[in-house]
């Protein structure tokens, strides 16, 4: 069977989001049309015939930092190397920058031996029920803390991306929250719904005190929630009942990206990092 890879518009991808929340995945609602937006030649679909069958996504955050993700074959077509083929396309798309992935530890060594792809640390994926309030210093963010929020988020991620914060952070059914403390942003979070649960992220704060604090807003009107978690930023989750499902791996084709990566306890999802 031969395979034609080519850019996918907004209407094919539902396909590779059907396929993820078939194998149950919980992709957000409205993930999609924030992730297409954010780069709209990042992602690729492969069709048999007419039929579509694969997907990928090579998202360029900026000129040197990409997120791969959303590596997914329709069950009836794997076994035939589609995969290959699809990521083949997609680090063309990337071209030279650091590319950065979640993926699964068991398949770690052919991440590496195919991808030049090398494990950094754990994403703990956690879930459970959850019941806070807004606390102190925490607000509904607006428009107009768009730019702070952007600035502040580019300590902790290895590229400025207010263009996918601009959608991510005021999507339908998004709610962001800021914690702001003598004037300065000390945090943010976003919760959004999907077809299991509520999911959580990004989730980035200065300490875990903050973190903490804009989690109990994050869950003030929601009842189960789903957090991807670096290794480091799971205990206030697990204080409040939150338990580890599984793991993923955080990867990168260099050297890990030097960052403030202390202050991330969620990431925004496994697709886009």
């Amino acid at each position: 069977m031969d395979l034609k890879v080519s850019v996918a518009t907004l209407a094919d991808w539902q396909h590779a989001v059907a396929w993820a929340n078939n194998e149950g995945w919980n992709i957000g609602y409205q993930d999609a049309a924030c992730f297409h937006a954010t780069d709209p030649d990042g992602f690729f679909i492969g069709r048999v015939g007419n039929r579509p069958v694969g997907a990928v996504s090579m998202v360029n955050h900026s000129a040197s930092y990409s997120f791969w993700g959303n590596n997914l074959i329709d069950p009836e077509f794997r076994g035939h190397g589609f995969s290959h083929v699809l990521t083949r396309t997609s680090r063309a798309h990337a071209g030279d920058r650091l590319v950065g992935a979640d993926g699964m530890p068991h398949l770690a060594d052919g991440y590496s031996r195919n991808h030049g792809l090398i494990g950094v640390h754990d994403t703990v994926h956690y879930i459970g029920r959850a019941s806070g309030s807004v606390g102190d210093g925490v607000v509904r963010a607006g428009r107009e803390h768009l730019d702070a929020i952007a600035l502040y988020d580019s300590t902790a991620f290895p590229a400025h991306r207010r263009k996918f914060l601009s959608h991510w952070l005021f999507a339908p059914g998004h709610e962001a929250y800021v914690r702001v403390v003598d004037g300065s942003v000390t945090g943010y979070g976003v919760v959004r719904p999907a077809p299991l649960r509520h999911c959580i992220g990004p989730l980035v704060a200065s300490t875990a005190e903050d973190a903490a604090v804009l989690f109990d807003a994050l869950t003030s009107d929601v009842d189960e929630v789903s957090v991807f978690a670096p290794e480091h930023g799971g205990a206030f989750l697990e204080a409040r009942g939150l338990k580890e499902e599984f793991r993923v791996l955080r990867m990168y084709t260099g050297a890990e990206p030097r960052v403030r990566a202390e202050r991330v306890f969620a990431t925004a999802s496994l697709e886009l990092g």
